[in-house]
């Protein structure tokens, strides 16, 4: 099913004006998308917003999209990724064009941009042909954060290269703690410490004074899941599963949509035995994520507990419904972390990179000047 939502730029455009310290993090498709565009409009986003912008970098899997892009095709998997992979270097290389302190702006002398500070990118390759430079400064942030989900070995590829912050779809802490050494040791043939990337579990939590309180909010929510939404939302990861009974047991998927997420669903099916309709009534009220029920000391606990364990560096919390799960969770949850001194109770910085503590990445032409020297 469609859903009517308006355009994520042109929203957190707007919401850069009325806030001060929030990320504003969007989606684009590298399949859809051209570097340039990308590069120029996330660039604006963080000069408007004082260094708070990110993309959210997607490959896009459904047919629908492709048929309103002039193909009757999607792209097929590698190629997706192949083309994502170039698509951020590109884009990367264009953030790069202005040195920090290529503009000058100095009146008396006439002298508005060093132009020994303005570089061009030259790039050619299987996909992308752009010369630069990007007709933007350097952003306040050096780049906007980079943010991916990919758990594919492209994927993983992708982000161990070039992401700040990675969300995961690990639904059980074995499976979260593999797929957090695998990507951090990932990062050091990329010249990369660990601690540049943030690994951030996805949550959905139904929170109550009580066990009870929460487990009522859960169900309240899943009894609103009709088979045929249910469905759906299976398709969007896992394909097609209309042929079969909805209280029999999950097939292997024959055409998953979404690789990583179709994985985690069979596997939590295999485990706990589910049928369709227990499995789509499961994920839709947790998006395909992990979902935790209970009271704000439950809650915590169990964040804590993956932490602590080493298969998480933070959370992208999915309330399951808006405003009221935001609510819960600041009413409720964030007076138990104030309470074991587990959050901040000012921000670090100004910019989202400050704030979740990823260095700025240096301009590269600075640095292989400087490593020439």
């Amino acid at each position: 099913r469609q859903s009517a939502e308006l355009e994520p730029l042109t929203l957190l455009s707007a919401l850069s004006s009325v806030t001060s310290r929030i990320g504003l993090v969007a989606t684009a498709s590298t399949t859809y998308n051209e570097p340039f565009h990308i590069a120029r409009k996330w660039a604006s986003l963080d000069h408007l917003s004082g260094g708070r912008a990110g993309w959210n970098i997607v490959t896009s899997w459904s047919e629908a999209e492709a048929w309103n892009f002039n193909r009757e095709q999607h792209m097929d998997y590698d190629t997706r990724y192949e083309r994502a992979a170039e698509f951020v270097e590109v884009v990367k290389g264009l953030w790069d064009s202005w040195e920090g302190d290529a503009l000058v702006h100095d009146k008396a002398s006439g002298i508005f941009f060093d132009q020994s500070k303005l570089h061009w990118l030259n790039h050619k390759g299987k996909h992308f042909q752009v010369r630069g430079p990007l007709t933007i400064a350097r952003t306040p942030q050096g780049r906007p954060i980079l943010v991916q989900a990919g758990a594919s070995e492209q994927g993983l590829e992708i982000a161990a290269q070039s992401a700040d912050v990675v969300y995961t779809g690990a639904l059980n802490l074995d499976s979260a703690k593999a797929y957090y050494v695998n990507l951090k040791d990932r990062m050091a043939k990329y010249g990369r410490a660990r601690d540049d990337l943030k690994i951030m579990p996805g949550i959905t939590l139904f929170i109550g004074r009580t066990e009870e309180e929460a487990q009522a909010k859960y169900k309240q929510l899943n009894d609103l899941v009709e088979p045929e939404l249910g469905l759906s939302y299976l398709y969007s990861q896992m394909g097609d599963l209309s042929a079969y009974p909805l209280d029999g047991p999950v097939p292997e998927p024959k055409d998953p949509r979404v690789r990583s997420m179709a994985a985690n669903n069979l596997a939590l099916a295999r485990r706990e035995n589910l049928t369709i309709r227990q499995l789509y009534s499961r994920i839709a009220a947790g998006f395909g994520g992990r979902v935790l029920v209970g009271t704000p000391e439950m809650i915590v606990d169990n964040m804590v507990e993956w932490m602590e364990a080493g298969a998480a560096d933070g959370f992208n919390l999915c309330p399951p419904v808006l405003p009221l799960g935001l609510d819960d969770f600041v009413e409720m949850v964030l007076p138990e972390l104030h309470r074991r001194g587990l959050f901040r109770t000012e921000y670090e910085g100004t910019t989202l990179r400050e704030n979740l503590g990823v260095p700025m990445p240096p301009n590269r032409y600075v640095a292989a000047a400087e490593a020439a020297e």
